[in-house]
């Protein structure tokens, strides 16, 4: 029973790649114990669903990436699971095959269905997860929304690039007369950031000020923290950045549906 209602897709395909699309489904099918209709009429549906009733009776080998990631999701729906987990779901996908496999996530909680999964896209999580859980050597470091998790880590920053490097001290003054926050400088690539509260009515200020010391800046922005953001500040490295061998650390985003 349990097997029924849990669906699970894995970070590779696991479709075989020798049998048609429509041939691995029915193939999931009759593994389910489904019968010889209902398996067909899951297979014709999940084809059309995920748009793969053009390839259905193609050879899997001749599939792209996106269309073998595709066609594994749909194999895990087979028995329309409540609870869908994903284990690094658009690994591998280009651009468009990434945003494409977010709207198919996103129309499976639009319908009801509970999807838990491990991503190191952190703009993924941002993007689909309801709640986020930040695991690290196998001990839950943070969990919530992506907004609870960025403000943890402080509210809005303002970040400036300046054209010289021997401007970098003033620029600093500068900054610090709008924050008691901690200034971060990089000498190298000649960058300052400062957290600050009500940044969009600083901003204006921040310029004038600058602008009357005759300091020239190559860029200035005004932003909220990242999700990478958080990650670097929990972990001490990037979520790109390799981890050791006995590391553990993911993002475990949950997208809930809203029953």
């Amino acid at each position: 029973v349990l097997r029924s209602r849990i669906g699970l897709a894995g970070q590779y395909a696991a479709v075989d790649e020798n049998l048609t699309g429509y041939e691995n489904l029915r193939m999931f099918g009759q593994l389910y114990h489904l019968s010889g209709s209902v398996s067909r009429r899951r297979a014709n549906e999940l084809l059309e669903r995920f748009d793969l009733v053009g390839a259905a009776k193609r050879i899997v080998k001749t599939y792209s990436g996106g269309m073998r990631r595709r066609l594994d999701l749909a194999a895990s729906l087979i028995v329309a699971p409540p609870v869908l987990f994903l284990d690094e779901p658009t690994t591998g996908l280009d651009p468009r095959g990434r945003l494409a496999m977010w709207d198919v996530i996103g129309n499976l909680v639009a319908d009801g269905t509970t999807v838990l999964l491990t991503t190191q896209y952190l703009e993924e999580a941002d993007q689909l997860a309801q709640q986020i859980v930040v695991v690290d050597l196998g001990r839950v470091i943070a969990k919530g929304t992506a907004d609870e998790l960025k403000t943890q880590i402080g509210g809005e920053r303002i970040e400036i690039t300046l054209a010289s490097g021997s401007d970098l001290t003033e620029a600093g003054e500068v900054l610090r007369s709008y924050s008691s926050g901690e200034l971060q400088v990089n000498v190298e690539h000649r960058h300052l950031v400062m957290p600050v509260t009500h940044g969009a009515q600083l901003i204006a200020d921040v310029v004038r000020d600058l602008d009357a010391a005759q300091i020239a800046l190559d860029d200035l922005a005004l932003r909220r923290p990242t999700l990478d953001d958080v990650f670097l500040t929990l972990t001490g490295r990037t979520a790109t950045e390799p981890e050791q061998p006995e590391d553990k650390t993911a993002f475990e985003p949950m997208v809930r549906s809203a029953r």
